[in-house]
C-alpha cells in the first residue's frame, strides 16, 4: 500500500499527516494551502502549519526514464560513465607526477641546504682554529727580556737532532740508587718540618664553597677532532698550563695573557698524558702512539724521543729529581728512564702480566702506585724493582690514582662509580667516596697541601681531606671532565673536558 497526496493524488516526496482529517498530503503543497487559507483542505477545521504530523518512509526510487530502459540506452550511460572515470584516472595521474617532481625538487633542495650547511660549519670550526692560533701571535714578541717567545709558536717534528731511545736496559746504577735515596731523605725532612700545618695563602674551605667559573677557553686544540684528554700545571709558574688533545697536539696556554704559548705537533695519534716540569721549561707527553716525548717549550721542539714500549702509554710521572720519568703501558710493563740522557734504565713486567693503566709517584719518589686492568692497584719499591703492596677492591680498570703530599693516603679511582682513599702506613682502605650510579672518574688530584681533592668526570667536584667532606661541585663542562689541577695554594682550579674546553675556577 503506498501513501497518495490527497491533493495531488500522488505519491509524495515528504509525506505528512493531518491531525484534523488524518489525510495524507505532501509537505510542500499543504504548506503552501495552509499559507493561503489556514484550513484544513478536507474537513475545513482551522489548522497551521506546525500541527503537520511528518511519516517517516524510506526512500522512493524513481523509475528510470523510458531512454534507459533498452540495451543500447544502458550501454551508452555505462561508456558515458567509463569515459568519465578514464578522464578522472588521467586526471589523477598528472596529479601525482606534479607531486612527485616538487617533492623531488625539495628533497634536492634540502640536500644541497644540508651541504651547504657542512661546507660552514667546517669553514667555521677552521677559522676558529686560526683565530686561536692568530690571537696569541699579537700578544708573543711584545717583551724584549731574554724569556721572550717567538712570534710564532714553532712545530716539532722529527727533524732537527731528535734523539731517540735506546732499547737496551742500562740498569739501575748504585749510582742513581744514591740519588734517589737521598733526595727521598731531603723530602721526608722537609716533609717533617712542614708538620701539620698549612700554608698561610692556602685558599680556605669557605672560600672554596664561592667559587665561580672565571675562564673558559674553547680554543687551544682543534674544534675538528674535539676532545682534551690531558692537563697539568706548571709548579714554578702556576700561570703556565699544559693540555694534551685528541687533535695529537699538546698546548702551552697562558691563563694570565690568556696567549698560546707554544703549540706541540709531532705525536701520530692522540695524546693522552702530559707533565709540565717544576723546574725547567720542559714538556713530556705519551701517546697510544707507543712514544714517549721531552719538548723544548721556547723552541716548541723535541729534544728526546723515547720509544720503550710495545702498546700504547697509559701513565707517565715524573721522578721528583726531576731527571727520570716512570711511564707504563697496556704491553704488560712498567718503565724507567732517564730524560737527561735518553736511556732506558729498567723495564719490569707486571706481576700478574696484565696491562697497566695508570702511573704515579710517591712524593717521595722511593716507591710508586699502577693501576691495572683487572681493578688492581699495586705499590712497587722502585729501588728494588718489585711488587710490595696490593689493593684490591675496584670494579673494572684504574682509571686513576694520585697520592697525596702527606705522603700517607692515596686516592684512586676505577670504573665502579666511587674513589677510594688508603692509608699507606697500615695498608688498608679507610675511606671510600660514593658517587652517583653511572658516575665516570677520569682524573683525581690532591693540591700541594695535601688539603683537598679534586675529582673529574662525569662533573669535577672538591673534597675536604681527612673530613672528605663535599665542598664545591662544578657541572659547567657539556661532556664528561678529562682533567683536573690545582693553582698554587688551591687559589683556582682547571679542568678540562671532552667538550674541547678549558675551564677556570676561583673566587670572583
Amino acid at each position: 500500500m503506498s501513501l497518495i497526496c490527497a491533493i495531488t493524488n500522488e505519491v509524495p516526496d515528504a509525506p505528512v499527516i493531518s491531525p484534523h482529517s488524518g489525510a495524507i498530503f505532501e509537505k510542500r503543497i499543504i504548506e503552501k494551502y495552509l499559507l493561503e487559507n489556514g484550513c484544513d483542505p478536507i474537513t475545513g477545521q482551522t489548522m497551521k502549519a506546525e500541527e503537520l504530523i511528518e511519516v517517516k518512509t524510506p526512500p522512493i526510487v524513481k523509475p528510470k526514464p523510458p531512454s534507459a530502459t533498452s540495451i543500447p540506452a544502458t550501454l551508452k550511460t555505462l561508456q558515458d560513465e567509463w569515459d568519465a572515470l578514464m578522464l578522472h584516472s588521467f586526471t589523477q595521474r598528472q596529479q601525482l607526477q606534479t607531486t612527485r617532481q616538487e617533492l623531488s625538487h625539495a628533497l634536492y633542495q634540502h640536500d644541497a641546504a644540508c651541504r651547504v650547511i657542512a661546507r660552514l660549519n667546517k669553514e667555521v670550526a677552521a677559522a676558529r682554529e686560526a683565530l686561536a692560533t692568530l690571537k696569541p701571535q699579537a700578544g708573543i714578541g711584545t717583551s724584549a727580556g731574554p724569556n721572550s717567545m717567538p712570534q710564532h709558536p714553532s712545530i716539532a717534528s722529527e727533524a732537527g737532532g731528535v734523539a731517540t731511545q735506546p732499547i737496551e736496559q742500562a740498569g739501575m746504577s748504585a749510582e742513581i740508587i744514591q740519588k734517589l735515596q737521598d733526595k727521598a731523605t731531603v723530602l721526608t725532612q722537609e716533609r717533617k718540618k712542614r708538620g701539620r700545618t698549612v700554608p698561610d695563602e692556602l685558599i680556605t674551605q669557605d672560600q672554596i664553597k664561592t667559587f665561580l667559573t672565571t675562564a673558559s677557553h674553547p680554543g687551544l686544540h682543534s674544534a675538528s677532532i674535539p676532545g682534551i684528554l690531558a692537563l697539568d700545571i706548571n709548579s714554578a709558574d702556576h700561570s703556565k698550563i699544559l693540555t694534551g688533545g685528541n687533535d695529537k697536539n699538546a698546548t702551552v696556554f697562558n691563563k694570565d695573557t690568556e696567549q698560546v704559548v707554544a703549540i706541540l705537533k709531532g705525536h701520530t695519534k692522540k695524546i693522552t698524558k702530559v707533565i709540565y716540569h717544576p723546574d725547567e721549561d720542559t714538556v713530556i707527553t705519551g701517546s697510544p702512539d707507543m712514544s714517549i716525548r721531552i719538548w723544548n717549550v721556547p723552541t716548541s721542539q723535541t729534544q728526546l724521543l723515547l720509544r720503550c714500549h710495545d702498546g700504547p702509554v697509559t701513565g707517565l710521572s715524573l721522578h721528583p729529581t726531576g731527571d727520570y720519568v716512570l711511564s707504563t703501558s697496556s704491553d704488560k710493563h712498567w718503565a724507567f728512564s732517564d730524560i737527561r740522557t735518553g736511556r732506558l734504565l729498567t723495564k719490569v713486567v707486571d706481576t700478574a702480566e696484565v696491562g697497566l693503566t695508570t702511573a704515579q709517584f710517591h712524593p717521595d719518589g722511593l716507591i710508586f702506585g699502577t693501576g691495572t686492568d683487572d681493578s688492581q692497584v699495586k705499590i712497587w719499591d722502585l729501588k728494588e724493582q718489585s711488587n710490595v703492596a696490593n689493593f684490591p677492591g675496584h670494579t673494572g680498570p684504574i682509571s686513576a690514582i694520585s697520592f697525596s703530599e702527606n705522603g700517607y693516603y692515596l686516592a684512586t679511582a676505577a670504573d665502579d662509580a666511587c674513589v677510594k682513599l688508603w692509608d699507606l702506613r697500615k695498608l688498608k682502605n679507610f675511606k671510600t667516596i660514593q658517587l652517583d650510579d653511572g658516575y665516570e672518574v677520569k682524573d683525581l688530584c690532591f693540591d700541594q697541601s695535601g688539603t683537598y681533592l679534586a675529582i673529574a668526570g662525569s662533573d669535577v667536584r672538591i673534597y675536604l681531606c681527612k673530613q672528605w667532606q663535599d665542598l664545591k661541585v662544578f657541572n659547567d663542562h657539556t661532556a664528561l671532565a678529562t682533567g683536573v689541577r690545582f693553582g698554587k695554594h688551591a687559589q683556582y682550579v682547571a679542568s678540562t673536558s671532552m667538550d674541547r674546553t678549558l675551564k677556570l675556577y676561583a673566587i670572583e
